[in-house]
């Protein structure tokens, strides 16, 4: 499905900020692969996603999704196969254009491609407030409402609809529970879990709770210095505890994990 091979990024070569995101990292991940990535700030996660999703070319390497080479393919092209959130719930979403229309612009990007003069249809609305039905968040009565309106865990919510309502090859999740209130950051994850599961979606997630990132799907990644230091999946990842993988981490990286954030989260 998604397959990295020896890719690099470099920011700002050749002056005194320069500094190697990545480097020589190599991925492969099998269709409905749900692998969680965690590791301290600057440790590449999501540059990793960023490289993936398009956001800039790789510097060396191929990146292919779906057997199919899109190191250069553009991101706005990449963004009709790959739904992203981010961690920052304004993202993702037009505040100043309703519910609906904030549907119809991700529903047809990724249903229709580039086809001039797509229309939204009467059943596509039908469609739209079944969704949003889903979410049990009373949207599916506030279609006419600017996004704007809403709270941050509705427009996450939100913001995880448009990405998955036409179901992606990939999905790219940068921490986007990390700015809610525990409440709701516990339901758009819930909601994230079954939309995988229903659409056998595969999934790249960036978590900074270590105990979230063995819980949640298949497999989990550790990284460093802009490289992946663990991949475990299997039966050694059910059997895996929190203080094993930071063993685990301390023997891969040859240090032990300094973030303050993800250590506050085993508390």
């Amino acid at each position: 499905m998604l397959r990295l091979e020896h890719i690099g990024k470099t920011f700002r070569p050749g002056t005194v900020n320069e500094k190697r995101a990545v480097q020589d990292l190599s991925l492969h991940l099998k269709p409905g692969d749900f692998a969680t990535i965690i590791g301290s700030n600057g440790a590449g996660k999501s540059t990793l996603l960023n490289a993936v999703a398009g956001n800039f070319y790789v510097d060396e390497g191929v990146v292919y999704l779906d057997g199919r080479d899109i190191t250069f393919t553009q991101e706005y092209r990449r963004s009709r196969v790959i739904g992203r959130l981010f961690q920052d719930p304004l993202k993702g979403t037009a505040p100043h254009m309703t519910i609906e229309e904030n549907l119809a612009l991700s529903f047809l990007r990724a249903s229709k491609g580039s086809i001039p003069f797509s229309r939204i249809s009467r059943k596509d609305k039908v469609f739209f407030r079944e969704q949003l039905s889903l979410l049990d968040m009373g949207l599916e009565d506030r279609m006419k409402q600017p996004v704007g309106l809403l709270s941050g865990g509705q427009r996450q919510a939100l913001t995880l609809l448009m990405a998955t309502m036409v179901p992606p090859k990939l999905l790219l999740l940068d921490e986007h529970t990390a700015a809610l209130d525990p409440g709701t950051a516990d339901k758009v994850l819930k909601l994230t879990r079954q939309i995988i599961e229903k659409n056998h979606t595969t999934c790249l997630m960036v978590t900074h709770n270590m105990q979230q990132a063995l819980e949640l799907g298949n497999r989990t990644l550790m990284m460093d210095n802009g490289r992946i230091v663990l991949d475990i999946e299997g039966e050694e990842r059910k059997q895996m505890t929190v203080s094993g993988l930071l063993d685990r981490f301390r023997s891969g990286a040859g240090k032990d994990l300094d973030n303050d954030r993800i250590l506050l989260s085993m508390e």
